[in-house]
C-alpha cells in the first residue's frame, strides 16, 4: 500500500457500478464486514481508512485539517483507481465526506448515502477539547468508553473497539480538528444527487434531528430511521442498512415499474397488481427489480430489439400466452405487424413450423383485436 493513498479494500467485480464506503471516526473499514460482502454481489466497492487508522498511514493528515482534506484523499483514491463516477456512502465522519463531496464535486457522484452523520457536528468546542486531550493522553481512555458512545446497551464489536484503541493520536486529532470546523448546514439545498439518509433512533452522538436537517433541504433525499440502532449502525443493523442501501443503489423496482408500465401498458400491469397476493408479492418484486428494472432499462439493445428477441424466445418455449402479451408490447415499442411476421417467419426455420404456426395465430389474433 503507498503512503500518499489511503488504505482501501476492494470488493466485486470489475465491470460493476462502483461504491465507495467511508468509516466513522475511530474505526476501520471493518465497520462494513457485515454489509460490504453483500454489497459486493452488485456492485464494486471500495472501502477505506481515515488517515491513522486501520491501514492507512497517519501522516496523510496534520492538525487543522478539513473535511475537504479527507474528501481530496478520497478522489485521490478514486483516481489511482481509475475510478471517474461513483456511488457513495458513508457514516458519520465519513458521511461527512459524502456530503462535501456531493456539494463541491457532484460531478463525481452516482448517488450519496449519509449514515447516522450530520451535516454539522455540534459545533468546535468539544472537538477542539477531544483534540487536545488526546494528543496530551492518547486514544486508550476513548477506547474505555467506545462502546457506550457506538452501540446501545449490552451490544459492542470488539474489532471496532480495538480500531480505537489501535488509532494513531495525531492523525485521529487532526480528524477531530475536520468535524470541529465542518458545517454544510447553508449549502444542503445545493446537493442534486439523490441521497439517502439514515438515522439510528438510539443515536445519542448524530440523532435523527440532524439527519431530518439534511432531508428538509436536500430535494432528492429519502429518510430512513431505523429502531434499536445507535452511531454504528451498519455493525449493529447490517440487515437493515443493507436493505436501506440496496434500494437506494439500485433503484430496480422504481425503474422497473416505470419501463414495465410502458411495454405492457397499465391496463395489464393495473391487473397483475390486483391479483398479487403475499404469495406472490416477492415474485411480482422480482420481475420488476431484475427482469424490468435491470434487463429492459440497459441500453445496449433498444426496446424494439429487446421485443423482437422476446417474441422469439416465446415462441421457442410455447409460451403464447406471454406471447400475445408481448405482441402488444411490441407494437407499443414501434414493430409493424409486417415486422412482426418478420420476426415470426424467422421462427420457423430456428424454433420449427409448428412452434411458428401456433406463434402466428396468438399474433393474428392479437393484432387483430387491436384494428377492431
Amino acid at each position: 500500500m503507498t503512503e500518499n493513498l489511503l488504505n482501501h479494500r476492494v470488493e466485486g467485480p470489475a465491470s460493476a457500478p462502483v461504491l465507495l464506503l467511508g468509516p466513522s471516526l475511530g474505526t476501520s473499514y471493518a465497520l462494513w464486514d457485515a454489509v460490504a460482502p453483500e454489497l459486493s454481489v452488485t456492485h464494486r466497492v471500495v472501502r477505506w481508512d481515515l488517515p491513522g487508522h486501520g491501514g492507512s498511514a497517519p501522516g496523510l493528515i496534520k492538525a487543522g485539517a478539513t473535511v475537504g482534506d479527507l474528501a481530496g484523499l478520497v478522489l485521490a483514491l478514486a483516481d489511482s483507481l481509475g475510478i471517474e463516477r461513483f456511488a457513495y456512502a458513508g457514516v458519520s465522519l465519513g458521511g461527512a465526506v459524502g456530503l462535501h463531496l456531493a456539494v463541491h464535486h457532484p460531478d463525481r457522484l452516482e448517488s450519496l448515502a449519509v449514515i447516522c452523520s450530520s451535516a454539522h457536528f455540534g459545533g468546535s468546542k468539544a472537538w477542539e477539547e477531544r483534540a487536545e486531550r488526546v494528543r496530551r493522553e492518547g486514544v486508550e481512555w476513548l477506547a474505555e468508553n467506545a462502546p457506550g458512545r457506538w452501540f446501545t446497551p449490552g451490544f459492542t464489536v470488539p474489532r471496532l473497539v480495538e480500531d480505537q484503541r489501535t488509532a494513531d493520536p495525531e492523525a485521529y486529532a487532526a480528524c477531530c480538528d475536520a468535524l470541529a470546523a465542518f458545517d454544510l448546514r447553508d449549502r444542503l439545498g445545493e446537493i442534486a444527487v439523490r441521497t439517502l439518509l439514515i438515522a439510528g433512533r438510539q443515536d445519542t452522538a448524530t440523532p435523527p434531528p440532524h439527519l431530518r436537517e439534511i432531508a428538509d433541504a436536500v430535494a432528492a433525499a429519502t429518510l430512513v430511521e431505523l429502531p434499536g440502532a445507535a452511531h454504528l449502525a451498519p455493525a449493529q443493523c447490517p440487515e437493515a442498512v443493507l436493505t436501506a442501501l440496496r434500494s437506494h443503489l439500485d433503484g430496480g423496482a422504481r425503474r422497473g415499474m416505470a419501463v414495465r408500465r410502458e411495454v405492457l401498458g397499465d391496463a395489464h400491469v393495473d391487473g397483475a397488481q390486483a391479483r398479487q397476493t403475499p404469495f406472490t408479492a416477492r415474485f411480482q418484486d422480482f420481475i420488476s427489480r431484475y427482469a424490468w428494472g435491470e434487463i429492459w432499462t440497459d441500453p445496449t439493445l433498444s426496446r424494439r430489439e429487446r421485443s423482437m428477441i422476446t417474441l422469439t424466445a416465446l415462441v421457442a418455449h410455447g409460451h403464447y400466452d406471454e406471447l400475445a402479451m408481448h405482441v402488444r408490447a411490441a407494437r407499443r415499442n414501434g414493430l409493424t405487424p409486417e415486422e412482426i411476421g418478420a420476426v415470426l417467419l424467422q421462427t420457423a426455420v430456428y424454433c420449427g413450423v409448428p412452434a411458428a404456426n401456433s406463434a402466428f395465430a396468438t399474433a393474428q389474433r392479437v393484432l387483430a383485436e387491436e384494428e377492431g
